[in-house]
């Protein structure tokens, strides 16, 4: 069991306004984390920029070319009420959106098992022509649709256990039978989209929404009677994770009381179906996460698992 852990520094310039929730500190508690011995045998690189051609997979290029002209010189660009760009910004984008890449090139040529891409900002919120939530590129989108176009993967399965709809991946997949997109997360809750109902164009969008004050019952019931059953029948030859940690009883954002052994807990079960379809082949993109204890211990725990240590409890 080989574990490919991408990050990189421009992942610290992103600077969002004072008190923002989006912080670099975020990436600093995750590196401290696995800074520790148990995560010696980890195969760290550093995330290349996406070139437009992998970016297109996900957004049309005017909308690409439209963030890149409004990147700041200094100061921040506020694009909604809560998403800015600082001159840091559209490098980190871009090299968040590179690590999937690099993650997918990775695990689909079997150099490694698995891989965790620990960059911000984040991805799943960012639709094909609208940055928003804090999200600029669509990072597991482009993930799945590199690993379609350049590795001949037939079907793509991308789980979101962040504790925010990714209502943009969802988006971009609406009318794609070739990718399932399954998420947990709270509701009512930003943005307001991902009802039992949604279901898409051909029925490969799985929505399974969790009620406030929800914890490890009804997170792994959710899981065991909605979304693996609907991934095992999928039979995906890549399961790629959009990994938030803000459903953590301690995040600030939301009203979910999860654990990190729940996180633990769900990666093992991927990896039970990733072994069973597809070569054990996971690709992981950090999203949300704000509290920075119950983020970093979330991901250490998230990445324990990918490691092949059977922490589930």
């Amino acid at each position: 069991m080989t574990t490919l852990y991408i990050c990189h520094q421009a992942a610290l310039l992103h600077q969002t306004p004072a008190g923002h929730p989006e912080r670099p500190d975020r990436i600093r508690a995750i590196e401290r984390m696995l800074e520790k011995e148990r995560f010696s045998a980890l195969i760290r690189e550093t995330a290349p920029m996406a070139e437009m051609e992998s970016l297109t997979l996900a957004h049309p290029e005017p909308y690409v070319v439209s963030l890149r002209d409004i990147s700041p010189r200094e100061g921040l660009v506020r694009v909604d009420d809560d998403t800015v760009m600082s001159p840091g910004t559209y490098e980190a984008a871009l090299r968040g959106a590179g690590g999937g890449v690099m993650a997918v090139d990775e695990v689909m040529t079997g150099q490694v098992t698995n891989a965790f891409v620990a960059m911000r900002p984040p991805g799943h919120h960012a639709e094909r022509t609208r940055a928003m939530g804090f999200c600029f590129f669509n990072n597991a989108a482009i993930a799945a649709r590199h690993a379609q176009t350049r590795h001949g993967a037939e079907r793509v399965a991308i789980l979101d256990w962040d504790v925010h709809h990714g209502n943009g991946t969802q988006d971009i997949f609406w009318s794609d039978a070739s990718v399932m997109y399954c998420s947990t997360h709270e509701a009512p809750l930003y943005p307001g989209t991902g009802a039992v109902s949604e279901k898409g164009e051909f029925g490969t969008i799985v929505n399974a929404p969790l009620r406030a004050g929800d914890g490890t019952e009804a997170f792994r019931e959710a899981m065991e009677s909605v979304v693996l059953p609907r991934i095992d029948g999928f039979k995906p030859d890549l399961i790629v994770i959009s990994a938030g940690f803000d459903a953590h009883w301690r995040d600030p954002l939301a009203s979910l009381n999860l654990t990190e052994s729940d996180f633990a807990w769900a990666t093992m079960r991927l990896m039970d179906l990733a072994e069973h379809h597809c070569g054990r082949r996971i690709v992981s993109l950090l999203e949300g996460g704000y509290d920075l204890e119950g983020l970093s211990k979330s991901a250490a725990a998230h990445v324990d698992a990918l490691m092949g240590r059977d922490v589930r409890t």
